[in-house]
């Protein structure tokens, strides 16, 4: 089993946590856009009023970035220990699931990084016993994007749902769109309705495939960084489940031990 110090060291190296490549001015920017009540940042999420001060205490006490109102400027810093915290509820809940062989979708925006995290989690789940579910695939999701309105595909790789671009390469490779939207997790939840069921009990992913699963009612946790605090809005208000504070745009292969670190907690006895 990994241990808690190998853990907290490995988040350290990697820069998923301790000082992390998000900046400060990025953060900042998205607090007020929340505040605001922009969809592009409440990634589905309908919340109570925030006020930025407000938005920076809540990331200080989740993610242990400053609460120092008058810090503009410079790298943005998570607490590793708030990632462990975080990490020991996400396996917890991680093995609630697998006890009840639960029904679960996974799905990110992040394909490029956090894929082969959540498809190893997919992987591990379905062996236990939980259906993964891989609703809607091939249906068109209709994204709102700075060049208006585009129809993304929802695909589905090794278990985890993520969107391509119109014109993107056939179904089944790796590759993917990076995406905040709510659409496409509103879109396999609404596919799941009408074929009669079962609808999951759990979501597991980031961006909008939390917060939009959350806000419909069922339990829904993820990974977010500094600049997404809808999700840990969303856990202080009891939408979303579970939120780990990280960096989610380093290299892929940094989150594997995270994987590792997990289930070792969720399925103990695999």
């Amino acid at each position: 089993m990994l241990s808690t110090g190998a853990m907290r060291a490995h988040l350290l190296a990697a820069r998923l946590a301790g000082p992390v490549a998000t900046t400060r001015e990025e953060s900042l920017r998205s607090y007020r856009l929340f505040a605001a009540r922009d969809p592009r940042v409440l990634l589905g999420l309908d919340p109570e009023d925030w006020a930025v001060p407000d938005l920076v205490r809540l990331m200080a006490e989740r993610c242990g970035v400053s609460a120092d109102p008058s810090h503009v400027s410079g790298p943005d810093v998570i607490d590793p220990e708030r990632t462990l915290a975080a990490l020991e509820a996400f396996a917890v809940r991680l093995g609630e699931a697998v006890e009840a062989r639960a029904p679960v979708v996974f799905g990110t925006g992040h394909p490029q990084r956090l894929l082969g995290f959540y498809a190893s989690l997919a992987e591990a789940l379905s062996a236990a016993g939980c259906a993964v579910l891989t609703p809607a695939q091939g249906r068109g999701v209709d994204v709102a994007t700075r060049f208006g309105v585009r129809t993304y595909t929802l695909d589905y790789v090794r278990g985890v749902a993520l969107v391509r671009e119109p014109g993107a390469r056939a179904r089944g490779g790796a590759t993917g769109a990076h995406s905040h939207s709510p659409l496409p997790v509103r879109v396999a939840l609404e596919s799941l309705v009408e074929a009669g069921g079962p609808l999951p009990e759990l979501v597991v992913g980031d961006h909008g495939w939390v917060c939009g699963a959350g806000q419909l009612g069922i339990d829904a946790m993820g990974l977010a960084d500094t600049d997404d605090p809808a999700l840990f809005v969303g856990e202080a208000e009891g939408t979303v489940a579970v939120a780990v504070p990280l960096d989610d745009a380093v290299r892929s292969e940094h989150y594997l031990p995270l994987t590792r670190y997990v289930l070792d907690r969720a399925c103990p006895s695999r």
